[in-house]
């Protein structure tokens, strides 16, 4: 272990620039190669990054893809010629159809800030091409799919118009057994007594209260008096007449 580690040396942190590297695919850019010069007709050399910095062999690209896309290549060597370049480029892809989440920025290329975007800018490109009927002998890119257009009459729009999504939710399965009609009361029984439940609607549960046990013995008639609990005590200890009535 100590020989692997020695010939492997120290471990370095990943960064982010590394992650990126590390997805750079040399076959894509191999294909890429490939498809690039067949289109244009030029060559990009042995470093794929030097070949395209300058933006001309890029321009070269989309003006055959789609003739006048470019008006004016700079065939200068300085560097905001070379970045006005590919700022043409990425212009005229974006007209010509591609997505903006599928395109590098300048610096991507220009510093060599994200090769691996690049990749996928231009087999995406291929892709795109490739869609609109520029075929190659290299086979590179998925062919964007075709939209599917479809036509109703207007019966069919108006009977769509009635038809209720599963989104709005459904009914179906649905039951109304357990309601109780509108009006009436609805029954209620305590599960802890390990009763039946009741049939009728006549039922209440013990968490409305209870009359069980409730007697009206000792009360009196509405609108009549109420005897005073203070008794008439006689000679002879006995109990006898109230001696007033509270009104």
């Amino acid at each position: 272990l100590s020989h692997l580690a020695n010939n492997s040396g120290p471990l370095m942190p990943l960064t982010s620039k590394t992650i990126i590297a590390l997805k750079y695919d040399p076959q894509i850019e191999e294909d890429l190669r490939n498809w690039i010069e067949e289109v244009t007709g030029l060559s990009i050399g042995a470093n794929f990054q030097l070949g395209l910095k300058d933006g001309i062999i890029l321009c070269e690209l989309i003006n055959k893809l789609q003739p006048g896309s470019v008006k004016k290549i700079n065939q200068s060597k300085l560097n905001w010629h070379q970045l006005e370049n590919i700022g043409n480029f990425i212009k005229a892809i974006q007209v010509y159809g591609m997505k903006p989440h599928d395109i590098f920025e300048a610096n991507d290329l220009f510093e060599n800030g994200n090769m691996t975007q690049v990749q996928t800018t231009l087999v995406a490109l291929a892709g795109l091409a490739k869609t609109k009927g520029f075929h190659t002998t290299i086979d590179i890119g998925v062919k964007y799919a075709e939209k599917q257009a479809r036509s109703f009459d207007a019966g069919k729009l108006k009977a769509g118009q009635s038809v209720i999504g599963l989104q709005m939710g459904t009914n179906k399965c649905a039951s109304q057994a357990g309601m109780t009609a509108y009006g009436t009361r609805r029954h209620l029984y305590d599960p802890k007594m390990q009763t039946d439940k009741p049939f009728d609607q006549t039922t209440i549960s013990l968490q409305m209260g209870t009359n069980k046990g409730a007697s009206q013995v000792s009360r009196t008639a509405h609108d009549t008096c109420r005897a005073d609990t203070t008794l008439n005590l006689g000679e002879s200890g006995g109990i006898g007449e109230p001696v007033s009535c509270m009104q």
